[in-house]
């Protein structure tokens, strides 16, 4: 609920709210703000965020870098978020301006969010793009509470968006629980082989469990597997979650993608390599043979940066 500290009625007055170009009313909030407390800019802004029915100014007055960070901005975030308390016409502008309060909601890093998140994310009939944003702010939060739902929305086999799956993917990768692991696993174990939509879908499990390494054998052997999935991103994605790994075999299982049939994975584990062991790769990819001439002119290419540093 908003304070009954400030006349809304007034305040809609004082901006030009309903009767001056958006431009100017923005300008007259900026004003009215300038000189206030904290207190009473969360007042001012939480009127605002509770009254107005333009979806484009919401957006907007959101958007500005005078709006305060306390509990009762999040609150009114969470209310517009919810659809709670405001009746706006259904567009594809309402539906962005939901996906930044989820976004603005994860800023905060305030856990009394996640409950809100979280039946966001679980509603199915919500629109896939809020789901997409309550899932990555969950993981930004950094709640632990958040990693068993969000377990559950990788592994469900009805779930009718990959994308969400994906989004979901992406913040068990930011959370870093090691409860992921082995459920992610799973997953890229019984997508193996799948093409299509199931390709991005590998691409964040793969950069997940790069994430959460704790030199895991069970992860190494999933990792090194993926250096061979028909997709070349999860190749590529594969390379680097194993160069920014510990695994003393990192370097050798890399070297081997220098074989690769597609160019852009050759690259990747040649850059990768040099990241790891510095310029000695990129010497023997041009002296011996074995090696692409494409893979050999991109070493030449590096070497002459390496010396112009």
């Amino acid at each position: 609920m908003v304070d009954k500290i400030v006349d809304i009625s007034v305040i809609e007055e004082e901006c030009g709210i309903g009767k001056d170009a958006l431009d100017t009313v923005l300008e007259n909030i900026t004003r009215l703000v300038k000189d206030r407390t904290d207190v009473e800019k969360a007042d001012f802004f939480q009127c605002l965020l509770a009254s107005i029915k333009d979806v484009e100014l919401l957006t907007r007055i959101i958007k500005m870098p005078e709006l305060p960070h306390s509990n009762k901005i999040l609150s009114a975030l969470l209310d517009i978020l919810l659809l709670r308390n405001q009746s706006f016409d259904n567009s594809d502008e309402l539906i962005n301006l939901r996906v930044l309060c989820a976004k603005v909601i994860a800023m905060f890093k305030d856990t009394s969010a996640v409950g809100t998140l979280l039946y966001c994310l679980n509603n199915k009939d919500e629109n896939y793009k809020v789901r997409l944003a309550c899932a990555d702010a969950l993981g930004r939060i950094g709640d632990k509470y958040a990693v068993k739902p969000l377990i559950n929305v990788v592994q469900d086999e009805d779930e009718k968006s990959v994308y969400v799956q994906e989004s979901a993917t992406f913040a068990l990768g930011i959370l870093g629980d090691s409860d992921a692991i082995d459920p992610l696993i799973s997953i890229m174990e019984a997508k193996q082989g799948l093409i299509g939509k199931f390709s991005f879908l590998k691409e964040r499990i793969v950069e997940a469990l790069g994430k959460l390494n704790s030199n895991n054998r069970k992860v190494l052997k999933v990792l090194s597997n993926a250096l061979y999935d028909s997709s070349p991103m999860v190749r590529i994605n594969a390379i680097e979650a194993l160069m920014n790994s510990d695994y003393e075999e990192a370097f050798d299982l890399i070297k081997k993608s220098l074989q690769d049939e597609d160019n852009e994975v050759k690259r990747n584990a040649l850059i990768a390599l040099y990241n790891m062991r510095g310029r000695d790769i990129l010497e023997e990819v041009v002296s011996l043979p074995g090696y692409s001439d494409y893979l050999k002119e991109e070493a030449k290419a590096l070497l002459d940066e390496y010396e112009d540093q």
